[in-house]
C-alpha cells in the first residue's frame, strides 16, 4: 500500500493519481515485493528541516528525505519500505527553475526518495551514476525524460 499524506489541509493538493503512478513504477523497475507498502508526506520547510536536522544533523531544509523502515507486517506478512517526506516549497521551486510541471517535479522527488529506501545512494560518483541512471529509466518510463535530475 502507498499513502499520500499531506501536513495539513490547507496545502496545495497535488494530483494524486501521477503521485502513485512514480510510486508504482519506481517499485515495478526495482522488482520490490508487490505487497511493499510505503508512505509520502508532503510537507512544509519547516518540517522538513526539523526531520533533516533530527536525523541527519543538518539544520537547513531539502527537497526529499527518506527514512528506511524495511519492517514486515506481523499480521499480514507485507513489507513496510520506509517512509518519504517531501517539501511542497523546494519542490516548486525546483519545478519553477527546471521548467516543469509541479506533479512532475514530485514525481522525480518520489523515485528518488523510493530509490533511497530499496538501498540506493548517491555519496560517491559511482553510486550517483547508479542511481541516476535507474531514476532516468523509470522517468522514462513514466514520460518524464525532460526532467533535469543531476542535482538531488
Amino acid at each position: 500500500m502507498i499513502e499520500i499524506q499531506y501536513k495539513d489541509e490547507n496545502m496545495q493538493k497535488l494530483d494524486e493519481a501521477l503521485l502513485l503512478s512514480a510510486a508504482r513504477a519506481a517499485l515495478e523497475e526495482q522488482s520490490a515485493p508487490q505487497e511493499a507498502g510505503l508512505s509520502v508526506l508532503i510537507t512544509d520547510d519547516a518540517q522538513i528541516q526539523t526531520l533533516n536536522r533530527e536525523y541527519r544533523g543538518f539544520d537547513k531544509p531539502t527537497d526529499v528525505l527518506s527514512f528506511e523502515a524495511n519492517e514486515r507486517d506481523p499480521e499480514t506478512g507485507f513489507l513496510y519500505l520506509g517512509d518519504i517526506a517531501i517539501s511542497l516549497p523546494r519542490a516548486t521551486e525546483q519545478a519553477q527553475k527546471g521548467e516543469c510541471p509541479l506533479e512532475a517535479e514530485v514525481q522525480l522527488l518520489i523515485v528518488h526518495g523510493i530509490l533511497h529506501l530499496l538501498g540506493h545512494d548517491h555519496a560517491e560518483a559511482e553510486e550517483k551514476a547508479k542511481m541516476w541512471a535507474e531514476q532516468a529509466k523509470i522517468l522514462a518510463r513514466l514520460g518524464l525524460s525532460e526532467i533535469n535530475i543531476q542535482e538531488l
